[in-house]
């Protein structure tokens, strides 16, 4: 189980409810389980604050839930079902191979993490481009991300861990600074 950073906490948050929000997500039942063990490492951490590796604070979990305040949850829940609906029409247009490449991607131990994320990313670049929306591209980006987690863990299950993960990564590397604006943090 890799351990979570603190400063993942935002987009944690957002992840995990625009995934509990979409519609078509046949892995609910192992999406709560991923959040239960969650909070179960983030509550530990907060006991000795060790688990992070960055210098950073880690985030707690209050009751399974995540350490925000109650006004910033409700934010993210409806920022996260807004997300989802968008995530639903982006859906129809992700073609089925686009998905496969990725799942042979996270299927592939010899790839490290970063070179998964260097993959999705690109992949995110390419939708972006090919699929017309007005919407800024941060935000289509974020979209496509979380989308393509949901396709491909609907595709394999038994990926969940990793490509949560990986997405988190990717979501704090690429579109952090768009993710705190957007939250109003």
């Amino acid at each position: 189980m890799e351990q979570i950073n603190g400063s993942l906490q935002m987009e944690h948050a957002l992840l995990f409810t625009f995934l509990e929000a979409s519609s078509d997500c046949q892995f609910r039942d192992q999406l709560q389980s991923l959040q239960n063990q969650q909070a179960v490492l983030w509550c530990h951490a907060s006991d000795d604050d060790e688990l992070q590796t960055d210098g950073n604070r880690s985030g707690h979990f209050q009751n399974g839930e995540l350490g925000l305040a109650p006004t910033n949850e409700d934010v993210i829940r409806i920022i996260a079902a807004q997300l989802a609906e968008i995530g639903d029409q982006f859906d129809k247009e992700i073609q089925g191979r686009v998905v496969n490449n990725l799942v042979q991607h996270f299927l592939n131990e010899n790839l490290s993490r970063e070179e998964i994320i260097l993959h999705m990313s690109s992949v995110v670049r390419e939708l972006t481009r090919s699929i017309p929306s007005d919407m800024e591209q941060e935000k289509a980006m974020l979209v496509l991300a979380m989308v393509l987690t949901k396709k491909i863990v609907n595709t394999v299950p038994s990926l969940l861990h990793r490509v949560f993960n990986t997405t988190l990564n990717y979501m704090n590397q690429q579109l952090h600074n768009y993710i705190v604006e957007m939250l109003g943090e």
